[in-house]
């Protein structure tokens, strides 16, 4: 089945729900149990089955039954936000006395998780270059036990060379993790090598700014029972609310993927020529350094990419970024809206790598608006950033 197709009918069981087109939201906490026999039962496989509601509904169990089909994995398993995915997977595979190797363009959240959190808990991480592949086998120790991956990186846009980083992760036991949000349908995680997949769908699967939502997904029974009992051990629970956000979101997702990309695209392209612009970062683009291994590795793209413009005063860009009528400035991407951050300065940390640009470096998220609209709001934005203070 094409993803299109499956995107529609993925998690849906209309037999089961009197003919319902969509699951129904169930809204629990307390499950009753028939006879203290049943109640006892249900404690030996706690995972399976409703038994309590953090542990999943059948709403619950509707999402995740989509959200692995669509990453081609066995299971999936739902969280509260894309961060509690994150950290619910690292904590489930990490111990005191663990080595972790985290990408160097690691979501900042991320990176404070482990500088804090796992530093806290007698867990040593490692910064590599996003760029190192196969070389990723000269940093991994006895005690290295996952490596991070997120491709491409959602600040700086650097590719990675996921089967290569598997291949060296595997001769060593590690696990490979990867923050798979960018490529939410246009990469296939497990036929890369990648173990446990991650996904912040609270950005292109809810796909319309009003829920958070998070999803781990696995290929196999084991790793998903081990990811699943951590989750429910850190009490990551999404709401029902949420979930069927979620369920929404899924169905028109590769209707909204092809359209911003397509808008994303157009963007960049017509950025490439302006003046006021040293680079655009987007992998789809044949001049970026990463276009050869999106193409051998991608379907497609998103509407998410970076500018580094030209050296600006600070003045100058903040006039330019505040008076736009369409990309709102705001944190997240992937929902119907257009959205923009400067992303210079402080906000993107390496210590592994250098990222240090002469000019201005900012974000931008193609949303669903008319794409001549967005490139004129872009236009009259470089007017302004021309205009002497």
């Amino acid at each position: 089945m094409k993803k299109e197709s499956q995107l529609i009918h993925a998690g849906r069981h209309p037999e089961r729900q009197f003919g319902a087109v969509n699951p129904p939201v169930y809204h629990a906490s307390t499950i009753l149990h028939a006879s203290v026999a049943a109640m006892e039962s249900s404690g030996k496989n706690p995972f399976e089955g409703v038994r309590y509601g953090r542990f999943g509904t059948p709403t619950t169990f509707a999402f995740e039954e989509a959200m692995a089909a669509v990453e081609g994995g066995l299971r999936s398993v739902a969280t509260s936000s894309g961060l509690a995915a994150i950290t619910g997977a690292l904590l489930a595979y990490l111990k005191a006395g663990d080595h972790l190797l985290m990408v160097d363009t690691a979501y900042f959240p991320t990176r404070k998780f482990c500088d804090q959190v796992l530093a806290g808990l007698g867990i040593e991480t490692t910064y590599y270059d996003p760029l190192a592949g196969a070389g990723i086998a000269e940093l991994i120790r006895p005690q290295t036990r996952v490596v991070f991956t997120e491709s491409p990186g959602s600040l700086t846009f650097e590719v990675q060379d996921l089967p290569a980083i598997a291949a060296a992760a595997h001769a060593a036991g590690a696990v490979v993790l990867m923050d798979n949000t960018w490529g939410v349908l246009t990469f296939q995680p497990f036929a890369h090598g990648v173990d446990v997949s991650i996904q912040a769908c609270t950005k292109y699967v809810v796909g319309h700014a009003d829920a958070m939502l998070g999803a781990i997904t696995l290929a196999d029974e084991a790793n998903w029972l081990r990811v699943k009992s951590s989750v429910a051990a850190f009490g990551h629970s999404p709401g029902a609310d949420e979930l069927f956000l979620g369920l929404r979101g899924l169905r028109t997702l590769s209707t909204r993927l092809a359209r911003q990309a397509e808008t994303a695209l157009s963007l960049c392209r017509w950025l490439e020529t302006r003046p006021e612009v040293e680079r655009v970062l987007y992998p789809a683009l044949p001049s970026d350094p990463g276009h050869a291994l999106w193409k051998r590795d991608f379907t497609g793209a998103c509407g998410l990419f970076g500018v580094i413009l030209k050296p600006a005063a600070k003045a100058a860009v903040d006039a330019m970024l505040d008076g736009y009528r369409h990309f709102g400035l705001g944190f997240s991407w992937g929902g119907f809206e257009s959205l923009v951050i400067p992303t210079g300065g402080h906000s993107i940390i390496r210590t592994a790598t250098r990222w240090a640009p002469a000019g201005p470096s900012l974000r931008y998220h193609a949303g669903l608006e008319d794409a001549a609209d967005l490139q004129a709001d872009l236009e009259e934005g470089f007017a302004r950033l021309a205009r002497p203070a």
